[in-house]
């Protein structure tokens, strides 16, 4: 007799799975996002106190006694700063400190100790910083240093005086305390209801399997929902405290830098408190208003748009959960479960390949992706991914300009960063070289084929060469080759009357280089693929068409070609990835030189990567060409059929 059905127990271990996955990814996500709005928040209280003191000191001329008194006085209004220094990169000195250890014979004003090195040169990092983004008109460089220094933060920023960097501003704030960490209370609840209402559903319904199925992916799906609009409002509420919080820091700052100016008699105007809420790059945030109340509106558009972020997040966690339950509860583990044990020799074998697979090609490979939806770069690499995510931005950049041709004061010229540009030149090459080495190839097969030939094993060998040597150290003998002065190319043009070509000044002579580089490095592959497929051609064949009164033309067309594209089909496919990805041979011998011209995708997806720093872009750049290669190979194997037993 049959065994009746398990659809209910399926069903109640998937809605409890998939309610334990989506509420832990939720819990996760939710505790990342409540820990950052709380570390912003206090960074951003850090730096409103930070270009409170900085205000203050200049207001104070930046130097002398006035300087050291102003920050004396400060200090003691401000417990949330454990201690504050002043450095003046003239005369290398510290010009003012309330450090516990500057004392004595260590008190400011003196210079620098040896020891105290680092703060010299964070000194020349922040200075050289605002040069380059006022040279650059742009903020690129973090003008504010902030560093975690246990539990509390070290934050540096400039100290100017007509316009010019003349030292830093540091200080370093008291302990903070723990941030409160999210409950599980709320999470526990998501846990049990849907558990408990689809076992009273289940209960009811029987052994239906639809029924059973709407009624878990409900359940699971109303109980994730609820815990995500929880999680959202109160990530709302925490960021409108913080706002508050940085409003109040703003308050008291004013309020503790007006009384010490009064006290210490320093002239000059103060600047408007909203103007010190700031981000690294000294670029006000403006969620505050100059008099330093919070922008309701400019915090509700935060807030705002937080909470998309964060949903998008939660409707990702949710699609995990529900898939989980699928799987679980149409059996799909089931039939994984029955196969694993009825071969689980097989598996056992194959699992250190499976598992150097995973660790060395899939989670390399997924983690590209990833980042190709993202800004990174070389100034966010500690940032959070949620932190840099950008969607498809990367992407609609690289496939969303056309113009490579474009039009300046001098006329037009072509955009050689251009994605298009760069597709069009690899696939240029890629035919060419293809071609070179299938053509040089199959016609040194043909001689080799040959039996009347002498001396056969010795040119099978002398031709093999050029594929066994390290094709780096080919292309660099080839670049050396087509040097201008002392090249042997340019020296034998010169013996016959010619003059120095300047191989690498041209786009269509840095072209050729290349091109003859990688032909020296193509041939030999194709030469033993074709080489290996003729000689399995049966003799036979040959004599029946010689009967026949079949010339040679007509059994190479016949007999040769057909026999030969089994093995130089696949052999062609592997070729143009070989082609369309060969790094060594443009970075070696090119260098992409002149301007980028000669520049294949992979090249310039590692100068974006290591030479721009734009981590995201080339790892968009990256996929882009994954997905061309595929399409491609794709495409080829279903039309050519070549790879089908």
């Amino acid at each position: 007799m049959p065994a009746a059905p398990a659809h209910r127990l399926r069903f109640l271990i998937g809605v409890a799975l998939g309610a334990v996955l989506g509420a832990l990814l939720l819990r996760g996500f939710v505790s990342d996002a409540s820990r950052q709005v709380a570390d912003e928040a206090e960074e951003r209280r850090a730096v409103v106190t930070l270009q409170a003191l900085t205000s203050l000191v200049q207001r104070a001329g930046g130097e002398g006694d006035a300087v050291r008194g102003a920050v004396a006085a400060w200090q003691a209004r401000t417990p949330s700063v454990s201690q504050a220094r002043v450095f003046r990169a003239d005369g290398i000195r510290l010009e003012a400190s309330t450090a516990p250890d500057d004392v004595g014979d260590r008190a400011a004003p003196r210079r620098l100790r040896r020891e105290e090195k680092p703060l010299f040169d964070r000194s020349q990092r922040i200075a050289a910083a605002v040069q380059t983004n006022r040279e650059e008109q742009r903020a690129r460089k973090p003008e504010i240093e902030v560093a975690p220094a246990g539990a509390r933060l070290s934050l540096a920023g400039p100290l100017e005086k007509s316009a010019a960097v003349v030292g830093i501003v540091e200080i370093e704030t008291a302990a903070q305390p723990v941030p409160k960490r999210v409950g599980w209370s709320g999470f526990l609840l998501a846990l049990i209801a849907p558990v408990a209402v689809f076992g009273v559903l289940a209960f009811l319904l029987g052994e239906k399997r639809l029924p059973l199925l709407v009624a878990a992916v409900v359940c699971v799906a109303a109980s994730l929902s609820w815990m995500g609009r929880a999680a959202v409002d109160e990530l709302a509420a925490q960021q409108q405290r913080a706002a508050e919080q940085v409003a109040k820091r703003v308050h008291d700052q004013a309020t503790v830098t007006q009384a010490v100016a009064a006290a210490q008699g320093l002239s000059g105007a103060a600047p408007s408190p909203g103007s010190w809420d700031v981000d690294d790059f000294r670029q006000p945030l403006g969620l505050l208003t100059p008099d330093g109340s919070v922008n309701a509106q400019r915090l509700a558009q935060a807030v705002g748009g937080a909470a998309r972020e964060l949903r998008r997040t939660l409707l990702a966690a949710g699609a995990l959960a529900l898939a989980l339950l699928l799987l679980v509860g149409l059996g799909a583990f089931n039939v994984v479960g029955r196969t694993l044990r009825r071969n689980r020799q097989a598996y056992v074998y194959i699992a250190p390949a499976i598992v150097g697979m995973l660790v060395l090609v899939f989670f390399p490979f997924t983690y590209g992706v990833t980042l190709s939806f993202t800004d990174s770069n070389l100034y966010n690499t500690s940032k959070a991914i949620s932190e840099i995510w950008i969607g498809l931005r990367n992407y609609a950049d690289i496939l969303g300009d056309f113009a490579f041709i474009k039009k300046g004061e001098g006329g037009a010229f072509v955009n050689y960063l251009n994605f298009y540009w760069t597709l069009l030149f690899t696939v240029i090459w890629t035919v060419c070289n293809v071609t070179i080495g299938v053509v040089s190839g199959l016609i040194l097969a043909l001689v080799l084929n040959t039996r009347a030939l002498a001396l056969r094993p010795i040119y099978r060998v002398v031709l093999i060469l050029p594929w066994a040597m390290p094709n780096y150290i080919t292309a660099l003998i080839w670049k050396g080759m087509f040097h201008q002065q002392f090249g042997v190319i340019n020296q034998v043009i010169q013996v016959l009357g010619f003059p120095a070509v300047s191989w690498f000044d041209h786009p269509a002579s840095s072209f050729i280089t290349a091109l003859a580089t990688n032909g020296w490095l193509s041939f030999p592959f194709m030469m033993v693929v074709s080489l290996g497929a003729l000689q399995s051609i049966p003799a036979d064949l040959y004599e029946a068409a010689r009967v026949d009164g079949a010339t040679r033309w007509q059994q190479f067309k016949a007999i040769t070609l057909p026999s030969l594209r089994p093995a130089l089909v696949p052999a062609v496919i592997i070729s143009v990835v070989w082609t369309f990805n060969m790094f060594n041979i443009i970075y070696l011998v090119t260098g992409g030189e002149p301007g980028s011209s000669t520049e294949i995708l992979v090249t310039q997806a590692y100068k974006f990567a290591f030479e721009r720093y734009r981590y995201g872009y080339a790892a968009a750049y990256s996929t882009v060409i994954f997905g061309i290669l595929l399409v491609y190979g794709t495409i080829q194997n279903r039309v050519s059929r070549a790879t089908e037993a």
